[in-house]
């Protein structure tokens, strides 16, 4: 039986002091993914050793990849260049890592052998056909469930995927990078256009192996003219990780933290410019670029807070940090109201609805909609709330007792490893009453 992990949150307190949080999510997968398929060896360091991105690593070596780690951060990936993966011999198993099914679908399309992608019971919940439908118009073969969800048995197609140009019905960084890397192995171009700026790590890091991608205006190009050249990585902090930090130092009276070397590329930066519309103290410090990605310290120091209409143009550029921004508009003066979000409803858990119901449990008034939510700012009480095994959820309640006035317990926290190892310690150091019951 899978041991189930209770946060329990003691209320009140102050945020001080400097840490470096662990390794972007993002850019650890696919420094796995490129790095495998690159010619050569690829050193990585600062990877993240958490449960997602050792499900991407432990996938390329059951396809006959040589990687040496994680050790301190640190990987070596044999690469084996882009035709010279093996058929595993087993399912491929991928915890809670949407980011690794969607672009693997992307990936294994091409392959000349067939595969299986699994996932644990969120993973297996969450919607596939906005990759498998694309992917099926340039060819591939998958089958999904009926409801379009993992397990995915991929047929291999290679040599016989076609480029589509295709124009994403919803903003996502995960269905643009899995099409870019089906069209690695596709006969022409495949163009992918979106309909707001997401993430842009696969094609900064697909340029970092020097394969060759366009840009035009929000429409990215590749074709399967390139090979991939193995090159270093130093994986920067992961600013959805930071983003608990930001928010707790900016609520709790007195703080003063810097976050180090955090990435703060421009499609990830939504959390900062949300909390200084809010009227939070952030500074960005010894601004820097490491291997293509933009990396800088983050100075955050208590300041009040207003609630505001979230703009929607930063709505894609903050997806992830919805949960513990909901706490900082709760802990805000005034109304805080976010639209176009729809996107929270099929993440780990219906963020949407999860922290809704959390925040009422905490006496907050908060109203979910179709596509977001609106936050009355106010008092945090305390109570027991679920996390439903998402590990935005459960940081995002711990972060509110800094704001609280009795103690917060939250449930079902085992997941917290799959992006941020090591957060209770982290925020213990930082000041954080936090205390942690395995049962």
């Amino acid at each position: 039986m899978s041991k189930s992990i209770t946060f329990k949150v003691q209320p009140g307190g102050t945020l001080h002091g400097e840490v470096r949080v662990p390794g972007d999510k993002s850019i650890s997968h696919r420094s796995i993914m490129l790095g495998s398929l690159a010619d050569g060896t690829t050193h990585v360091t600062g990877f993240l050793e958490a449960e997602d991105a050792l499900a991407t690593l432990q996938a390329f070596k059951d396809m006959g990849v040589v990687i040496e780690g994680p050790e301190n951060g640190q990987v070596t990936i044999h690469g084996v260049g882009k035709h010279g993966l093996k058929a595993p011999a087993r399912d491929l198993y991928l915890g809670n890592s949407g980011t690794s099914m969607r672009l693997l679908s992307g990936l294994l399309s091409g392959q000349a052998f067939d595969s299986v992608l699994t996932g644990d019971k969120s993973l297996s919940g969450r919607p596939m056909k906005r990759v498998t439908e694309p992917l099926a118009a340039m060819g591939a073969d998958i089958k999904t469930t009926e409801q379009g969800t993992a397990p995915l048995r991929i047929f291999g197609r290679a040599g016989q995927l076609k480029g589509i140009d295709y124009t994403m019905p919803m903003a996502s960084a995960q269905v643009k990078s899995c099409l870019l890397l089906a069209g690695m192995y596709a006969q022409g171009k495949t163009s992918v256009t979106e309909p707001a700026p997401t993430r842009d790590h696969t094609e900064r890091m697909l340029a970092g192996f020097a394969y060759p991608v366009k840009r035009e205006g929000n429409k990215v190009i590749i074709t399967a003219d390139g090979q991939l050249k193995a090159t270093d990585i130093d994986v920067p902090s992961d600013i959805s990780s930071a983003a608990f930090f930001l928010v707790g130092a900016s609520i709790a009276p007195g703080s003063d933290v810097l976050l180090k070397h955090v990435g703060i590329n421009p499609t990830r930066t939504g959390v900062v410019d949300i909390l200084k519309l809010m009227g939070a103290n952030i500074e960005i410090l010894n601004q820097r670029e490491v291997g293509g990605e933009p990396v800088a310290d983050l100075h955050v120091v208590y300041s009040p807070l207003k609630g505001i209409d979230i703009p929607e143009a930063l709505v894609p550029l903050a997806i992830d940090e919805f949960p513990v921004l909901f706490v900082a508009a709760a802990c805000a003066e005034g109304q805080t109201r976010l639209t176009g979000a729809e996107e929270l409803r099929v993440k780990e858990s219906d963020r949407i609805q999860v922290m809704a119901d959390g925040l009422q449990i905490l006496g907050v008034s908060a109203e979910p909609t179709a596509d977001g939510m609106i936050i009355q700012g106010g008092t945090i009480g305390g109570g027991e709330v679920i996390s439903h095994g998402d590990h935005r959820i459960a940081m995002s309640f711990a972060i509110a007792a800094l704001k609280a006035s009795k103690s917060i317990t939250i449930h079902d926290c085992e997941n917290v490893n799959t992006s941020f190892p090591g957060f209770k310690i982290l925020a213990q150091q930082l000041g954080l009453n936090i205390a942690e019951e395995i049962l």
